[in-house]
């Protein structure tokens, strides 16, 4: 059965893991300036989990859908650590979010590997 596979379980947690981290978000306070991007930012993210969750119930279907959930990872991922590592005032719990976003964006793109075309 397709939803045991290994690229099945890695977009079923990634979608778990991504929703548990970005709901609060709408809770905290929003910046003076740029409250409206930060919400569609978190906005835009939680649709990506559920995109990463249809995924997961037929990798194999869904496969076209893998390079686009690899670059919602990358397209944070990078330039957080980027600016990170040029000393960038971006908070270590962002660079750690980032880490974690980076890795899953290599889970999913091991899972594209490992399914079927």
């Amino acid at each position: 059965m397709a939803s045991s596979s290994f690229p099945a379980r890695m977009f079923r947690w990634a979608a778990i893991y991504g929703v548990i981290v970005l709901l609060p978000l709408y809770l905290t306070p929003l910046p003076p300036v740029g409250g409206e991007v930060f919400l569609g930012f978190v906005g835009l993210a939680l649709v990506f989990q559920t995109v990463f969750w249809i995924i997961a119930t037929d990798p194999v279907r869904y496969r076209a859908l893998m390079p686009a959930a690899i670059a919602e990872k990358l397209i944070f991922a990078v330039p957080c650590l980027t600016l990170f590592a040029q000393g960038y005032p971006v908070s270590r719990p962002v660079a750690v979010f980032s880490v974690i976003d980076l890795l899953l964006g290599l889970g999913f793109f091991i899972a594209w590997r490992r399914t079927a075309s």
